[in-house]
């Protein structure tokens, strides 16, 4: 019961996901229609059998102020895979300024990147290039679609025309 199910507004654009309970409530409530089932079992119980949802849409639609994602020390984590840029290592992880701050580097989406305490120290106040070290992949700004995969774990079959 630990899956996910993706919700979708009135205009089927992908704006949350939701625990299986959740989505079942909304269904029942009629607040929201199965767009698409899971292939993975069903919800039963004592006299019925229900299909478990996976995609669920909201039947009015809701307007949501997106502020975009947050920048915190776990989104920049989550976004770089828990890994660190310069050398792939998943230990002693902490969060790197491309250009230093000493140098006018301010924390931002295309800024901040995760690097293994290692990395960091030899880094220092200078930029990657001056220390040596290529980044791995570029820092930028998550898209909703994308942070969603990310926060996901496994992505059903039926979101990818959704979250594309």
């Amino acid at each position: 019961m630990d899956q996910k199910v993706l919700v979708l507004n009135g205009d089927y654009t992908a704006i949350t996901l939701c625990s299986v309970q959740k989505a079942f409530v909304l269904l029942y409530l009629d607040k929201a229609e199965m767009v698409a089932k899971s292939e993975h079992g069903t919800l039963r119980t004592i006299s019925h059998a229900y299909p478990k949802p996976s995609i669920i849409r909201l039947q009015r639609y809701v307007r949501v102020p997106y502020k975009g994602i947050a920048l915190s020390r776990h989104n920049i984590f989550k976004r770089d895979h828990f890994e660190c840029q310069y050398c792939g290592s998943t230990k002693n992880l902490t969060l790197d300024h491309v250009v230093p701050r000493s140098r006018g580097g301010e924390s931002s989406w295309t800024n901040l990147l995760t690097a293994c305490a290692r990395c960091n120290h030899a880094k220092g106040h200078r930029t990657p290039h001056e220390a040596g070290l290529a980044i791995r992949q570029q820092p930028k700004k998550p898209t909703l679609a994308g942070f969603l995969k990310l926060s996901a774990g496994t992505i059903d079959q039926n979101w990818h025309a959704y979250l594309n």
